[in-house]
């Protein structure tokens, strides 16, 4: 980048923040009951012209706030991105559909046409569904491109009503010449299983134009995998497909290795904790050796795969220009087979490509694979399956007794993040860190929703935080896990390196934001670890020389920094230097 060109630049970041066309709440922790709770925001929406984006994550947002927040929205035709996640934390259920409803109607009065709505953790279960039925099968979403849904409680019957509404919408925006174009989904962790899997599977099917589908923990088994692979082959720009955490066996996987046949633009497959056995295993080795040019990521991680089936994949990805990594780990390769595996990758001058093997299993003591034990299986999991549904449904029971009584609750999400990544994220140390074992860097990549820079930013200098130089054991763990994240988030087409930076420079306190950011508490560690970021690959050289113009300056958030600042510094200008 020329050099007047980073000046721009920097003087653009300076002057307007982050994004300018988007109002931000995010994170204040306000508690929003009534009109007069928001009416410094209800102002604020109404005099900012052509207003695109409104974020409300971390708030609690109540029926009559959100009436007042809506009458201020009913004005803005040029309304685009709604990043509502994490928004009715301590509110009744019955609550929440009210709330959405008058949001969904205003954003369908103004006449906006939506490309993001974000809903992630709210926890609303099938009556929050039922909230925002009547905007998705509206006007207002027959321009939607990214719809987020990550840990909301659907269930079954949540998930065939929200399938139900994306194939209305699709059936009325065709019949308009210009039909649903859903380009992002995401619905991990929402107990969806067999039923509303296969719900969704037609509603895929139909729309056709999936880029990125992400269902993770849904306990859905081979039938609703089936479903699913079906719909994807129909799917054919899809990039990147994440069901880990879901059962598939054999015939699951069979189906998907079918489906990955007509996928040759997929980058990243994540079958991890699936389940897809030694057959299942072969079957994909074959779809990934006949295509899948463009393919980085394979995981099939903790699936019950032998030494043969995990040489075929290891041959399978041989040739694969683009591939970054192949996670085998915690499956049943023995100790012997790990060895032959890490052998047979050198050789083919692959190795490193594979992840850690730390994990593995050992060899089974039982290796019958026959169609009867396969089969028994199956039925034993979905008797499993049975269980686990009786316990949800005595748990939702005791939670409507809790609304009947008309005691306020805080509602909890239904299915709960993994629990060490979560407390490391909120409250991050060395040994927490450590603690998540060898698949740190995975757990913590599935955890952060990477197509947000800003939400990629923060975690970034969370993990960074607890560095430690002296400690090579916690260094290591944190720039592996720094790798991971940013690799994926640089690499995933709707990130936006430009806002990750901003975002970053406002967090460290050395740029001002319109959103009135608390900065972070700087530490050396978030400097080092950016030093190493920006050495990477990954990392665009264009940004490094906006952030060597920031740093550059006197600012006292890094003045307990000076060995770390004037170590990044060097390496800023020396990486400029060889670019």
């Amino acid at each position: 980048m020329a050099a007047d060109g980073v000046a721009q630049l920097t003087d653009s970041l300076a002057k307007t923040g982050v994004v300018e066309v988007e109002l931000s709440y995010k994170g204040q922790g306000r508690k929003l009951d009534d009109a007069q709770s928001v009416a410094d925001m209800v102002k604020e929406i109404e005099e900012f012209e052509d207003l695109q984006a409104l974020r409300l994550e971390g708030n609690t947002v109540g029926v009559e706030a959100a009436k007042a927040i809506a009458k201020a929205l009913e004005t803005k035709s040029m309304f685009k991105r709604c990043y509502w996640s994490d928004m009715f934390t301590g509110r009744l259920r019955s609550e929440i559909p009210a709330a959405l409803n008058s949001l969904g109607d205003a954003v369908m009065l103004a006449g906006a046409r939506l490309t993001v709505l974000d809903l992630s953790d709210n926890a609303f279960g099938p009556d929050g569904v039922k909230g925002i039925e009547k905007l998705l099968k509206s006007t207002a979403c027959y321009t939607l491109q990214e719809l987020r849904l990550n840990n909301c409680g659907m269930g079954i019957g949540g998930g065939k009503i929200l399938a139900a509404s994306l194939i209305q919408c699709h059936k009325k925006s065709s019949a308009e010449g210009a039909p649903l174009g859903l380009k992002v989904f995401v619905a991990g962790r929402n107990r969806l299983e067999n039923d509303a899997a296969t719900a969704l599977a037609q509603a895929f099917q139909l729309m056709g134009s999936l880029e990125e589908v992400h269902m993770p923990q849904n306990g859905i088994n081979h039938p609703g995998v089936t479903a699913l692979a079906k719909a994807m082959q129909h799917n054919s720009a899809l990039r990147i497909l994440n069901l880990n955490d879901n059962t598939f066996t054999e015939k699951g996987a069979i189906a998907m290795a079918q489906a990955l046949k007509h996928l040759r633009n997929i980058q990243v497959i994540n079958f991890g904790d699936c389940l897809v056995r030694p057959a299942g295993a072969v079957a994909i080795a074959e779809a990934v050796s006949e295509g899948l040019p463009i393919l980085r990521e394979l995981n099939l991680s903790f699936g019950e795969i032998t030494e043969d089936a995990a040489l075929a994949v290891a041959r399978a990805v041989r040739g694969r220009e683009k591939l970054e990594k192949l996670d085998l780990n915690g499956n049943s390769l023995g100790e012997d087979g790990c060895q032959t595996l890490k052998d047979a990758m050198e050789a083919m001058k692959i190795g490193q490509l594979l992840g850690s093997l730390s994990d593995d299993e050992g060899v089974p003591e039982d290796d019958e694979d026959d169609d009867d034990v396969n089969d028994e299986d199956d039925e034993d999991e979905d008797e499993d399956v049975d269980e686990e549904e009786i316990e949800e449904e005595e748990e939702e029971e005791e939670e409507e007794e809790e609304e009947s009584s008309g005691i306020k609750v805080s509602t909890p999400a239904p299915v709960s993040r993994p629990p060490d990544v979560y407390s490391f994220l909120s409250f991050p140390s060395p040994d927490k860190l450590l603690k998540l074992g060898a698949k740190r860097a995975m757990l913590i990549e599935q955890q952060v929703d990477v197509s947000d820079a800003t939400k990629t930013a923060e975690a970034f200098l969370k993990i960074a935080s607890v560095y430690k130089e002296e400690n090579n054991d916690v260094k290591n763990a944190v720039l592996d896990s720094i790798d991971a994240l940013l690799k994926k988030a640089f690499a995933t087409p709707s990130f936006q390196g430009y806002n990750f930076v901003s975002s970053l420079l406002v967090l460290l306190g050395l740029l001002k934001s319109e959103d009135k950011v608390k900065p972070v508490l700087v530490v050396p560690g978030h400097l080092n670890a950016l030093e190493h970021v920006v050495r990477q690959d990954y990392f665009p050289k264009e940004n490094v020389a906006v952030l060597q113009a920031f740093l550059s300056r006197n600012n006292k958030a890094l003045d307990s920094c000076g060995d770390a600042r004037n170590s990044l510094q060097s390496t800023l200008q020396r990486v400029r230097c060889e670019s």
